[in-house]
């Protein structure tokens, strides 16, 4: 062999043996980096908590198609939420995930763990669609019926009775707001008219006769009482009217606008006030009378 074809051959070779180290070393470095890690998030464990199925109203009594179990993660459960008592278990993604849940929030709504605390019960406060029912907005058994669920703190119901005339045809529903208004002859023999003085303004109509609402689509409501919501302070005001009412006068409801009902009731000027007072002349079928108007 020539020396000039030794030469290639030993060119060739050594040639051979670097490529062999440079390919090794290429996929030897790929093969020992490590894999990618891809983190997730771990699973919340969750508790069902008792929820509301839909908008619960002041004065509802709650049925068991009121309510119903939610999942709630475990970790921002408030002591104040009923749960099924269940331990926490985790949650998990996906249809089987789902399925499961349904499948256990199923499971309580028929075996009514933990219901029993608020079937039955009356809404004291009003809930929202999904939020936990907590027992310190109801009232359950035995702790006081409808109206004293309804009447705010430091108020009282009274009744009084009430017609066409003074009801104002019958528009007066539960939940408007009315002025009491108190008007008898003139004590004065020298004034021939009425004395007329505002008992109490901004007052709440809690009741038509026992309906505390009126039917559905109903634009009015005849009754004969019509409860009404005061301050425990204007009670004896009240009632010193409804007993003037009683032997001579007349007690009427004067109905106010949605618009004029911002601020809590408030006691009138009453007859013996010291606010000033106004003759209103009234003509009738050709007679003409004076009324006296207290502020």
């Amino acid at each position: 062999m020539s020396p000039v074809r030794l030469f290639i051959l030993v060119i060739a070779a050594v040639a051979a043996i670097g490529l062999a180290f440079v390919v090794r070393g290429a996929f030897g470095s790929r093969s020992a980096a490590p894999a990618a890690v891809t983190e997730t998030a771990p699973a919340k464990p969750m508790v069902q908590v008792l929820v509301a199925k839909q908008d619960l109203a002041v004065g509802l009594r709650i049925t068991a198609a009121d309510v119903s179990w939610q999942g709630w993660p475990a970790e921002s459960l408030n002591a104040a939420f009923i749960s099924d008592g269940a331990a926490p278990e985790v949650a998990k993604d996906g249809a089987a995930g789902a399925a499961q849940t349904a499948a256990k929030t199923a499971g309580n709504l028929f075996s009514g763990a933990g219901m029993e605390q608020v079937v039955g019960a009356i809404v004291k406060e009003p809930f929202v669609k999904g939020e936990p029912i907590v027992l310190r907005k109801v009232v359950r058994g035995g702790e006081g019926g409808f109206m004293a669920v309804v009447l705010g703190a430091g108020m009282r119901a009274i009744s009084a009775p009430v017609t066409v005339d003074t009801a104002v045809a019958g528009f007066i529903l539960p939940g408007d707001r009315v002025d009491v208004i108190y008007s008898r002859d003139s004590p004065d023999e020298n004034v021939v008219g009425f004395e007329t003085h505002t008992v109490m303004r901004n007052v709440r109509v809690l009741a038509i006769d026992q309906k505390p609402e009126p039917e559905k689509d109903a634009k009015s409501m005849v009754g004969t009482v019509a409860t009404l919501e005061i301050p425990a302070s204007a009670s004896e005001v009240m009632v010193s009217a409804l007993a003037q009412a009683k032997q001579s006068g007349v007690l009427m409801l004067v109905l106010r606008g949605v618009s004029d009902t911002a601020g809590g009731p408030s006691r009138g000027g009453g007859a013996n006030s010291s606010n000033t007072s106004s003759m209103v002349r009234v003509h009738r079928a050709g007679v003409m009378t004076e009324v006296k108007v207290s502020p």
